[in-house]
């Protein structure tokens, strides 16, 4: 007997979940933003900053997906409010630097604290063999996201199964 109907029920199973676990991550940003008195956009921001360290304007409207108009009111905006600052890239001075400023970044972790410790224990009970899939998986999804978002700035909206 196959196990084709099982294994198309798990997939399904997991589709759902993977929507599902995308929606509630977007509603946790927005949460998480609106106690900190930001954007989203501004938290993505934030976010990617405190991983590169610093990034041109250019970058940050890349990772953003925002026009290089919008990334300069944001960054205007967050230099204003503390956050970063923006100075001219010596070696080519219509670039912009940003970088986070290194004492705002333990209260842009604060708000994740209590997740990030029950993420923690839920990964801990994982095997190795376990985490190396996820790994995997997060990093393949991540490159799907990045090809469509290529895709989608491009105009092209074809929708071919990958």
């Amino acid at each position: 007997m196959s196990d084709e109907p099982a294994r198309a029920s798990a997939i399904a199973d997991l589709m759902r979940a993977g929507r599902e676990t995308s929606r509630l991550s977007m509603v946790f940003r927005y949460a998480i933003a609106d106690r900190l008195g930001l954007t989203v956009s501004d938290l993505e921001c934030l976010d990617f900053l405190a991983d590169a360290g610093s990034a041109t304007a250019g970058q940050v409207a890349e990772r953003t997906n925002l026009t290089t108009g919008a990334v300069t009111s944001m960054l205007r905006r967050l230099q204003q409010a503390g956050y970063v600052t923006a100075e001219r890239d010596p070696g080519d001075r219509r670039r912009v630097i940003v970088t986070l400023r290194p004492e705002r970044a333990a209260e842009l972790d604060r708000p994740y604290e209590r997740f990030a410790g029950r993420a923690q224990q839920l990964i801990e009970g994982y095997s190795l063999d376990e985490v190396t899939l996820l790994v995997r998986h997060f990093g393949r999804m991540q490159a799907m996201y990045l090809a469509e978002l290529d895709s989608l700035r491009g105009g092209d909206t074809a929708q071919e199964p990958a």
